[in-house]
């Protein structure tokens, strides 16, 4: 197909958009306090809601996908995503804003298994479509990496709602490039989507990282999370049930009986658990610590997030050397090195010494999420290549949620006991967090606050230690997994590499 790489250029800019968008809106939540008045659960939501509707859709999305055509599909996603983008920059209330937030999650929900899924049918030759989701998997790699200096400078001259508004033009330009460009592929033989099983799979996604995000905050024993785990854990065996007794599932449960489909969904899911400290340290230790700004930080970041489309290009070529397997655990092991360095970082910085550090951690990421995306679309059949990409990404997100809420559990245990709080000063909202700590000084007179901030601040970095060394291990032995669960699967994955594979 002469345009195959033009398709591509389309799903990385669209990928590139909702990595971004993940991202800037950390930035701007202090000026939503300050314009529209929301509170700190408004403003849990807020952030929240998009993650929740994003990944409590992404196994139907992908499927509708397969069955309505995965172009149509992400137009339509391109189309709402702009429209909920522009009333998100101007809604004039937290409650609406939250609202919009939620639609962004749909429609993002829509355009993230479109994007694989097309790749996945454009090239369909092995090394091609290898490289393709390898220059995929970098482009979201630098989103993540851009979005906080765009969001750094578009707030020192606009107002928040300008980090949604550049949304617009950018999704205009994926619609107009979709139209001409992408060519149409569904699954001929798709059945009708199953309502239950539609209900059955937002709901108990949903449930489940709610309940991993809430036991951040109250703690794994309080009855609010008990239950909503319980509870998601139950649906979620519902709904595998329910598709093991259906003529068209949601899920085929049959793909899981392969050993590179399983095995690299898990080393995702893992890695992106243990990776997902990296951005909770960082955004703290660069502001809180070493009082950058914004957009200090971000930039300071940004060299590791464009190694990982480094990465992503080099894995096609690296496979041929060290296989599938040898890849894919090289990736996790340079990011383990990175985090055993993260381990020595004090409370005073050489950037210069740090940023090697970065470049082989985002080579890395790139290295081993390529492959193992690859390995997910490619062990799957092209009919089903939605519902296989919505798998990935689901499994993305679920890991994502459980490495903030575990490792930043470690990471603020960790404070509180390494804080060592100076005579006189009282200790609950200095103990609650670093930024609570920061605040509490500003109260003080000037020779208490900066015993404070440099207590607060330690105490901080002696945590960064402690989940630096838990995540380096975890690391470790995620690639260890990585080298014996993918031994054996073939350098260049032709179609149906299994005796059996659903069709």
């Amino acid at each position: 197909m002469k345009n195959k790489w033009s398709c591509l250029a389309i799903a990385c800019l669209a990928t590139l958009l909702l990595s971004l968008d993940l991202t800037v809106l950390h930035l701007a939540l202090p000026r939503l306090v300050a314009d529209l008045g929301a509170t700190s659960t408004e403003l849990l939501w807020i952030g929240d809601m998009y993650g929740f509707a994003l990944a409590g859709l992404l196994v139907t999305m992908g499927n509708l996908g397969d069955r309505i055509g995965r172009k149509r599909l992400l137009l339509i996603g391109a189309v709402a995503f702009g429209a909920a983008s522009a009333v998100t920059a101007y809604a004039p209330t937290p409650e609406l804003l939250i609202a919009a937030r939620a639609l962004l999650g749909v429609a993002g929900a829509t355009i993230m298994p479109s994007t694989l899924s097309i790749i996945r049918n454009v090239f369909t030759e092995p090394a091609e479509r290898t490289a393709a989701i390898g220059i995929w998997s970098g482009m979201s790699a630098a989103g993540f990496a851009i979005g906080p200096v765009v969001g750094g400078l578009l707030l020192d001259h606009f107002w928040w709602g300008s980090v949604f508004l550049i949304n617009v033009p950018i999704m205009a330009l994926v619609l107009v490039g979709g139209i001409l460009v992408l060519p149409e592929s569904r699954n001929p033989r798709a059945g009708r989507l199953d309502p239950a099983s539609v209900a059955l799979s937002f709901t108990g996604i949903v449930t489940v990282i709610y309940a991993i995000k809430e036991a951040a905050h109250k703690g794994p024993g309080h009855a609010d999370v008990v239950i909503a785990g319980v509870a998601g854990v139950v649906l979620l065996a519902l709904f595998v049930w329910r598709q093991t007794r259906l003529a068209d599932p949601l899920i085929d449960v049959r793909l899981f009986a392969r050993r590179a489909f399983t095995a690299s969904v898990l080393t995702n899911l893992l890695a992106i658990f243990a990776m997902s400290a990296m951005m909770l340290m960082f955004a703290w230790y660069l502001q809180l610590v070493l009082g950058w700004s914004p957009l200090q930080a971000g930039l300071a970041q940004l060299p590791g997030g464009l190694s990982g489309a480094v990465g992503g290009v080099l894995a096609a070529r690296l496979i041929r050397h060290l296989g599938r397997n040898g890849v894919v655990a090289l990736g996790l092991a340079m990011n383990a090195g990175a985090f055993l360095y993260y381990a020595t970082l004090d409370t005073e910085l050489n950037y210069w010494a740090l940023l090697p550090v970065l470049i082989i951690q985002g080579m890395g990421t790139g290295l081993a999420f390529t492959v193992n995306n690859d390995n997910v679309l490619a062990t799957a059949p092209r009919q089903r290549a939605g519902a296989a990409a919505a798998v990935s990404e689901t499994a993305f997100e679920l890991g994502g949620a459980l490495g903030i809420a575990i490792l930043g559990t470690v990471l603020t245990s960790a404070y509180r006991a390494h804080l060592d709080l100076p005579p006189g000063v009282a200790g609950e909202a200095a103990r609650e967090s670093l930024a609570g700590a920061l605040n509490a000084a500003t109260t003080l007179p000037a020779d208490q606050a900066d015993q404070l901030v440099r207590a607060a601040q330690a105490a901080f970095v002696d945590g960064i230690h402690l989940t630096s060394l838990v995540t380096a291990a975890l690391l470790a032995l995620v690639a260890a997994l990585a080298l014996v669960g993918l031994r054996g699967v073939p350098k260049e994955i032709p179609e149906n590499i299994l005796t059996g594979a659903p069709s």
